[in-house]
């Protein structure tokens, strides 16, 4: 079980923690009390999709959209190579803040020519992701609508399930990854801000870059800080800081997707260790403190 993160922060919630209240059972019996759910957990994230076998025919290959709504649609990719007889392995991405579909899909249309795999590229319901904003809501909604359309025509491998992103996309593929870690196998998270989890499951392997020049990001804070924390609560995160900007580059994505296809080894402690040292150039933290946590 992983320790707990709690809107990028120590305490609250430990994994698996659902939230419930006492409730009466009926007229006069307030001493006979039962535990029922108090909330909604959509409302922190929780998707209700299941992995489901198909029963409609499978997607052809190339690029479809899905039907989660008229406007802002879903865009799945689905490669010549792709066999819908075995398991499917799936990418689920997610733009930056102003972006679409298109805007991520095309890093990683070629890998998935090349090895086989089908992408799901998200569109938020809003400029940026729900949770960027202010709270997990209509994005969640159609994340669970799309994934169940896709389910149902594709036989998904749960072993190769991934969520992923860039920028406010890396975000929101960390919240809806950590929280729903017991679905997914991978989390891809891409020059992002923030870490922003209300509760958590399972333990997905995450894959987390960062460019040490980011201008719109701060490294120290939004990259350097999220690992450690990440880290601190027990997951494996296999982090990769780079010399760049706010960028997708074409090494990051390889690497990546090698990362999706369990090609890339995991880092021996003392390489993490380097790997968790201050940018180059920047002052060294004092002895024995953490980087501050990202919010």
């Amino acid at each position: 079980m992983n320790g707990p993160i709690v809107s990028g922060r120590r305490g609250g919630a430990p994994a698996e923690t659902e939230y419930y209240c006492k409730a009466a059972i009926g007229p006069g019996r307030a001493s006979r009390a039962r535990m029922a759910p108090m909330f909604d957990m959509s409302l922190f994230g929780r998707l209700k999709f299941r992995h489901p076998r198909p029963t409609q025919p499978p997607f052809g290959p190339g690029r479809h959209y899905i039907g989660v709504s008229e406007e802002r649609d879903y865009l799945l990719y689905v490669p010549e190579s792709l066999d819908p007889t075995q398991p499917v392995k799936l990418l689920v991405l997610f733009h930056g803040a102003g972006g679409f579909p298109d805007k991520i899909m095309k890093h990683f249309t070629a890998h998935a020519d090349r090895e086989g795999f089908a992408i799901l590229a998200g569109h938020s319901a809003l400029v940026t992701w729900d949770i960027v904003i202010g709270g997990s809501g209509p994005d969640i909604e159609r994340l669970d609508k799309a994934l169940a359309i896709v389910a149902d025509r594709l036989p998904l491998d749960p072993a190769h399930f991934a969520f992923g992103g860039f920028s406010d996309g890396c975000s929101y593929s960390l919240f809806v990854g950590v929280t729903n870690g017991d679905l997914c196998s991978h989390v891809i998270a891409m020059s992002g801000g923030f870490l922003s989890v209300f509760v958590q499951h399972g333990a997905p392997r995450i894959f987390l870059s960062h460019g040490y020049e980011d201008e719109q990001l701060p490294y120290e804070r939004a990259g350097r800080a999220k690992a450690a924390k990440l880290i601190e609560a027990g997951y494996d995160v296999h982090f990769v800081p780079f010399h760049g900007l706010h960028t997708l580059t074409p090494e990051i994505a390889q690497q990546a997707v090698d990362f999706f296809l369990d090609r890339l080894p995991p880092l021996s402690p003392e390489e993490l260790k380097t790997r968790l040292a201050p940018a180059p150039g920047a002052p060294a933290a004092a002895s024995g403190d953490a980087p501050e946590a990202a919010s």
